[in-house]
């Protein structure tokens, strides 16, 4: 410890270090805690180990709880509980609440790739005279081993599988014994990626026989007994030295086992089920029909039990092969539990990740009397000689016992959460630039899927883990070029709470997930300030704020494309899900409207305003879009209302209609208006030409008020329904106070860098202080 880290020390910290030291952290070992018996659930699994330093904790803990770190090194490190300082670019500002004793690398596997575990194979001490292998399946991926339905390892001859390999070749695997070593194995016929396909591999004892979508293939020679094999049954996987591997990179629909070769009528009946009927289940031997589509399990329609655990997920509600997701209309009224033609399947890949299930290495009870703010487990380490860091950042909450500060200030820790590409990015110096697809790996198999990337393979990315590392939401993590120096992102949303902090407002901090779970904590403050960028909602949280409105409520944003996407949370806190839609505007590529609705709630996702939640409803103003990240992207705000009480009262902010604010005192950067921001309907509705069938534009709510706007010419904006047209009035943002006809009073800056412009410039400073007085938040320092 350096004499620097001691000195800011508060004594709450002193005496929590002292509580934590055990003999073993005594004589200079980290303190060893309790096995998470998480880990020991995962039926054994192809690992991959990663390079670095990599961890990750809980996203919010409230102060008096326990902060756990799960820390995979192949480096010592030191680990420091920061609370992040009012300097948001010197981390000599942090306060140190404590250090840890440095620890020596201990590896920590990840175990990536989805599939269906079912523990009740067929049993090993009952040969069979006869099997047919049955499923529907589509492709994403050619060129490896891929399993299908296995009981099969290659330690042993004996068991099944069947598998898709090389080019889009189906291969099957009928074993006799696991004494001579003695299988069969042959190739069958070639699929096309992407496209569904009906899939019967029998066996009546003498001949085995291929068909493909309903027809006869072609027919091998085989007599012998088939065994199945000690090992699990598998679902897209198969077993590789006792693991399962082989991971299928596809959907599967409606997978059956059968006891009995299927004649060619039976399988010609089964390819125009469309998968859509079960089977007559005399001689079944397994089932899975997946109409589950949420969850963990999926239950076998055999009777015999055979119910199977889905491993790292998977994904639901897709459709299957009788469903074209892609005729689904976007703006008219569907609802997927009705549509007797969409059937079932899920949606595998090889990179599935969503736990790492890391075992606790170090763990902090952070103070009771601890602020409320944002902090962060701040790892320091060498890598080929370079000093480096690495940062968790968690959000550390008010006490449950303790009163509430006039402001509550939401961090957008979805859109943290949905920019997280890259969890296991290689590790990089400070000051980070990240764009959207994150950095490099730090090993090439690590997952790297975000709401911004697609799994590896090209299937659309629609959940994400929340117990996985995100160091893009580190404090020295960047958007743009150094020398402009903007961030969206954690440290984006930093400027505005170190204002508010050093100007003398009292507030505290919750995390996206927590307004989310619990609305009602918006009850009693003053003020709530939506800052950064907003831009991932669910509907527990807008309907929580529109309450919070209606009861009196005032709502500050300091925000661009605020409340654009809409996200669901499992009942768990496991993931978050978003579907996004249209590659246009964001959406992933090969992700089709059918597919948009959500498995945790079964309603259609993607945009906010095509679900009937738009940010205009509740807040006044709807993104328009998005531009370039250069200096000259970014504009200011020009006064257009001056006269407005809240440019006078209490404080004269000296501006008169057409000035400029919201930049730096020379006119240069910080600069308000960039990448992202949202206008009043009416600006909207001047670039909507077409309308889709079903579509109707909405009407602005009564009493808002422009007091400034930004004007770019020369851009291009989207309209209501997601097309970009020419922004001919050239208006990228607009400020506004609304006094809400249905209750509450709203100010919206409209533009993500607010914050980072309001630490810089003396006019918006002197505005938001008045609005935070006429919003009835006091200043401890007036």
């Amino acid at each position: 410890m350096n004499r620097r880290d001691f000195l800011k020390q508060t004594p709450p910290a002193v005496a929590a270090v002292s509580f934590l030291r055990t003999p073993s952290a005594a004589s200079g070992e980290p303190p060893r805690l309790p096995v998470d018996h998480e880990t020991l659930t995962l039926p054994p699994h192809r690992a991959l180990r990663v390079p670095g330093v990599h961890a990750y904790a809980e996203k919010s803990v409230a102060a008096g709880e326990a902060i756990h770190f799960r820390v995979s090194s192949t480096a010592p490190y030191g680990l420091s509980v920061c609370r992040l300082g009012t300097d948001v670019d010197n981390f000599e500002s942090d306060e140190v609440l404590h250090i840890f004793p440095k620890a020596e690398p201990e590896i920590q596997e990840i175990h990536p790739g989805s599939y269906v575990h079912v523990g009740k194979g067929l049993p090993s001490e009952k040969p069979l005279r006869a099997i047919t292998l049955e499923c529907w399946l589509r492709p994403w991926k050619f060129g490896f081993d891929q399993g299908l339905i296995t009981q099969y390892d290659p330690s042993s001859a004996s068991g099944f599988g069947l598998y898709l390999v090389g080019r889009g070749w189906l291969k099957f695997r009928l074993g006799d014994s696991d004494q001579t070593y003695g299988y069969w194995e042959s190739l069958g016929p070639l699929l096309t990626k992407r496209r569904w396909h009906h899939v019967a591999l029998s066996w009546d004892g003498k001949v085995v026989t291929f068909y493909l979508d309903g027809r006869f293939q072609g027919s091998w020679a085989w007599q012998g007994t088939l065994k199945p094999a000690r090992v699990p049954l598998r679902l897209a996987a198969a077993g590789k030295e006792g693991k399962a591997d082989d991971f299928f990179d596809g959907e599967l629909c409606m997978p059956i086992l059968y006891d009995r070769a299927l004649s060619p009528a039976e399988i010609q009946g089964r390819f125009e089920a469309q998968g859509l009927h079960l089977p007559e289940l005399k001689g079944v031997l397994a089932c899975w029909p997946f109409r589950e589509e949420a969850g963990d399990g999926v239950a076998d329609a055999s009777g015999h039990r055979r119910d199977g655990r889905i491993i790292n997920r998977g994904t639901w509600m897709i459709g299957g092969p009788s469903f074209d997701s892609a005729a689904v209309s976007r703006h008219t009224e569907y609802d997927p539990r009705k549509d007797s033609t969409r059937g079932h399947a899920l949606r595998f890949a090889s990179d599935d990740l969503y736990d790492c299930r890391w075992n606790v290495t170090e763990q902090y009870p952070v103070p009771k009397g601890a602020k409320s703010g944002i902090y962060a487990g701040r790892f320091r380490f060498e890598e080929d000689g370079a000093s480096l860091q690495y940062h968790v950042t968690f959000i550390v909450r008010k006490a449950p016992d303790r009163s509430k500060a006039p402001i509550l200030l939401l961090c957008s820790t979805n859109t943290w959460q949905a920019y997280s590409a890259t969890p296991f990015a290689a590790n990089a110096p400070d000051r980070q630039q990240w764009d959207t697809g994150g950095l490099p790996n730090a090993t090439p198999g690590s997952p790297s899927y975000s709401c911004y990337r697609n799994h590896h393979e090209g299937q659309p990315a629609y959940e994400f883990g929340m117990n996985m590392p995100w160091p893009v939401a580190g404090p020295d993590v960047l958007f743009s070029k150094q020398e402009v120096g903007y961030s969206h992102l954690m440290r984006g949303e930093r400027f505005t709470h170190s204002w508010l902090e050093q100007t003398g407002y009292d507030y505290d901090v919750v995390t996206d997930y927590d307004l989310h779970r619990n609305p009602e904590m918006l009850k009693d403050y003053r003020v709530l300030i939506i800052n950064g960028h907003s831009e991932y909602w669910s509907v527990e949280a807008y309907e929580g704020v529109d309450q919070f409105l209606r009861d009196g409520g005032n709502v500050i944003v300091l925000s661009g494309n605020t409340m654009f996407w809409r996200v669901t949370f499992d009942d768990k806190a496991q993931v978050m899900e978003c579907r996004k839609y249209d590659a246009h505007i964001g959406g992933r590529p090969s992700a089709t409207v059918g597919e948009l609705y959500h498995s945790h709630d079964k309603k259609r996702g993607s945009l906010m305003r095509y679900c009937g939640f738009p940010a205009w409803k509740v807040l006044g103003l709807e993104c328009i879009g998005w531009w370039g990240l250069e200096k000259e992207d970014f504009g200011i705000y020009e006064a257009a209302q001056t006269h407005h009480f809240l440019f006078h009262r209490p404080h004269a902010v000296g501006l008169r209609n057409g000035e400029t604010f919201g930049h730096a005192p020379d006119g240069g950067l910080p600069r308000v208006g960039g990448h992202e921001s949202d206008v009043r309907l009416p600006r909207i509705r001047q670039i909507t030409k077409h309308f889709p069938e079903g579509a109707s534009f909405p009407e602005e709510p009564t009493g808002i008020t422009t007091l400034a706007r930004i004007v770019k010419k020369g851009r291009r904006g989207i309209n209501y329904f997601g097309l970009w047209e020419p922004l001919e009035h050239g208006v990228i943002a607009e400020m506004i106070y609304w006094e809400r006809p249905q209750g509450g009073r709203v100010f919206h800056g409209g533009c993500i860098a607010g914050g980072w412009a309001l630490s810089r410039d003396p006019k918006f400073q002197a505005l938001m202080r008045n609005v935070l007085h006429h919003f009835g938040a006091p200043n401890r320092k007036a």
